[in-house]
């Protein structure tokens, strides 16, 4: 006989799924249960507190109103700039944490729950890309060579996954939904490999289905995120022009971690079908890239 706690919560501008399947525990074995899963919960809001740029207390904005000094910070938040920007530089420049202030104006400017406007007070600069950012690793300071705001949000959400999914591991079965970004560990509550659906890009259902254990899978698509302002923009932009990526549709990658997954997908989406489908056989990932008119392509890894 198998149970199955579910924990659902809303941090992170999403909404966040916990199931830890058991197997007939003692009440002492449920209540550490329900005790670890609050631990993981929190980590959403730890990751947050840390690298949000909506929100005016965040160590991420606290970094953008210094120019020219090493600023040191938290290992979590060096941690994800420190891998953004190894991203950055392996897809040549097309994924940028630095673009915060082109999404300001894009229209991604406002705060998730209150729904108000959280733009920086941080003035424009022409040209700044991933290269204006310099890691100190040795002080763990990081320097932003122009004004700028990091944009985390392709990393930060896949850190939280990660580090939930880090507490779970000792239960063995459990998944970590966080708003189609998942960890899943071990199998369900059928003892079957965990089931994840790829949405269909343009229709209200299911375009494939695949079996995963014991992986992360995330999948960027222009459907999620739409822009106040042209309700025409999603929230991917290929960072070398500027201009919205829309020669996909959606990309979904499989990986050991979700920040790695779901920053390759972000990367690969601003490449394009051709580039992007070399980028992610390059990282040895497995993947789907489905274009606008539902052209597939898929990397060779299985794994």
């Amino acid at each position: 006989m198998s149970d199955v706690f579910v924990h659902t919560f809303a941090p992170m501008g999403t909404v966040v799924t916990i199931q830890v399947v058991g197997h007939g525990e003692d009440q002492q074995q449920r209540d550490a249960r329900a005790a670890s899963v609050a631990r993981a919960a929190d980590w959403f809001r730890s990751v947050e507190k840390c690298c949000s740029r909506f929100d005016p207390e965040s160590e991420l904005r606290q970094l953008s109103e210094h120019t020219g000094v090493p600023v040191r910070v938290s290992s979590m938040l060096y941690a994800a700039i420190q891998f953004a920007l190894a991203v950055a530089e392996e897809s040549g420049g097309a994924f940028d944490p630095t673009v915060g202030q082109r999404m300001e104006a894009r229209g991604f400017d406002r705060n998730y729950r209150s729904g108000e406007r959280a733009a920086s007070a941080v003035a424009t600069s022409d040209g700044v890309s991933w290269r204006d950012v310099l890691l100190d690793g040795d002080a763990q300071t990081v320097t932003l060579m122009k004004p700028m705001v990091l944009d985390l949000g392709a990393v930060a959400k896949g850190l939280a996954v990660d580090v939930a999914a880090r507490e779970l591991e000792p239960f063995v079965n459990f998944a970590v939904d966080a708003g189609g970004d998942l960890y899943l560990g071990g199998h369900n509550e059928k003892d079957e490999p965990w089931s994840v659906g790829i949405r269909h890009p343009r229709e209200q259902s299911l375009i494939e289905t695949m079996q995963l254990s014991n992986t992360a899978v995330c999948t960027s698509g222009d459907y999620e995120k739409k822009s106040v302002v042209d309700g025409n923009v999603h929230h991917i932009m290929d960072a070398r022009s500027g201009e919205t990526a829309a020669a996909l549709a959606s990309v979904t990658v499989v990986a050991t971690s979700a920040m790695v997954a779901d920053a390759l997908a972000t990367a690969a989406f601003a490449l394009g079908p051709v580039d992007g489908l070399e980028f992610l056989e390059r990282h040895a990932v497995r993947a789907v890239l489905i274009t606008p008119r539902l052209e597939r392509f898929e990397t060779g890894v299985r794994a």
